[in-house]
């Protein structure tokens, strides 16, 4: 099988990007897993208490499988924790339920770039599959303009990962924020935890928007460096 050396060149540094990222969140909540909260609260249990205390009224904690899968749904008003941070009693548990409540808060208060970035979605989603098909046209029927547009209309998902970093940078700094607030996290280990893992799955917020910038620049190489397919 043929691959293009200029995809390697463009891609392999965002792809060991990806990995590393993976491999650090993965490696800081596994770390913090094991060290117990002096509180002793599960993530569900300091869901529910920053819930109280920050007047969410009407959200929702819940059970979700898989690793890692926690989120916030702002459409049913519920917080989805995986199992290991819902029933875990560690600091990397309370680290992930807070950050997931930081998204509760932001779209209480309306955060303008949570709302652009729910906004996107519909396009996103469109436009990852609209993209390849129009820039394959173009390149097939060595149409510069069609492939071009195929281009912009690919290049949403880049724009959709950068708005995602101010969204997820400011729900882990409400989260810091609130633990401390709250009496949830005390000590200066359980601080410096909570500041590990989610500096670290700020990363692959990072990594994802290298990631999406290098797939357009790949792109933009083929459509206008005189690379196109015939």
């Amino acid at each position: 099988m043929w691959i293009d050396p200029y995809y390697l060149i463009f891609m392999a540094p965002a792809f060991l990007a990806m990995l590393a990222a993976q491999w650090y969140v993965k490696s800081a909540f596994s770390k913090w897993s094991r060290v117990p909260l002096r509180s002793g609260l599960s993530g569900a249990e300091a869901a529910q208490r920053l819930i109280q205390y920050a007047g969410l009224y009407g959200v929702r904690v819940e059970a979700v499988s898989g690793m890692l899968t926690d989120h916030y749904d702002p459409r049913q008003k519920v917080l989805r924790l995986s199992p290991s941070v819902y029933q875990g009693r560690s600091v990397a548990s309370v680290a992930v339920a807070a950050h997931e409540l930081g998204h509760a808060l932001q779209d209480k208060e309306s955060y303008a770039p949570l709302k652009l970035r729910t906004m996107m979605v519909p396009a996103v989603n469109i436009g990852s599959y609209l993209g390849w098909i129009l820039m394959l046209l173009g390149f097939f029927l060595n149409m510069l303009n069609l492939a071009a547009v195929g281009l912009v209309v690919f290049s949403i998902g880049a724009v959709f990962a950068l708005v995602t970093l101010p969204v997820e940078f400011n729900a882990s700094a409400r989260a810091k924020r609130l633990l401390r607030e709250t009496g949830i996290v005390q000590t200066e280990d359980e601080v410096r935890g909570v500041n590990s893992v989610l500096n670290a799955a700020a990363l692959t917020y990072v990594a994802a928007l290298f990631n999406a910038v290098m797939q357009v620049l790949y792109f933009a190489m083929l459509i206008f460096g005189g690379r196109r397919r015939r």
